[in-house]
Formats: structure tokens, sequence, C-alpha cells
């Protein structure tokens, strides 16, 4: 599968995940909101690093710089 995001894209993913994570450790979220966001922390980091967001190919996006040739 081609690589559709860029390092910034990846890195924002990541640091939510994160962030979600902290939040329910803390106990600050809890119950279906944390199940939610916990579900979509394990797909930001899952994206993040196999490089490829699923929903950008519908669109064509890509927030990946492309080298020059």
């Amino acid at each position: 599968m081609k690589k559709n995001m860029g390092s910034a894209d990846r890195g924002v993913r990541v640091i939510i995940a994160l962030i979600v994570a902290l939040l329910y450790f803390t106990g600050l979220i809890s119950g279906t909101v944390a199940t939610i966001l916990g579900v979509l922390a394990i797909i930001f980091i899952a994206t993040s690093f196999v490089g490829t967001c699923p929903l950008y190919l519908p669109f064509g996006l890509s927030t990946k710089k492309e080298s020059g040739q």
C-alpha cells in the first residue's frame, strides 16, 4: 500500500494517542468515552507506524512530501 502520511501527520497522531492514554490512566476519562477514544488511539498508532491512512485513499489525499526526482 502506498504511503500517504507525512512525518508531521504521523507525529500528531502519536501525540494524540499518548494524550488519550494519559487521560485514561489518570482516570479523567472512563466508560464509553474511554472505549471510543481508546479505539481511535489504537487506530492512530497503527496508521502512524504503517504510514498509510485508509481514509485518505478514496479522496486522493496525502500529507507526505514527494521527493524531488
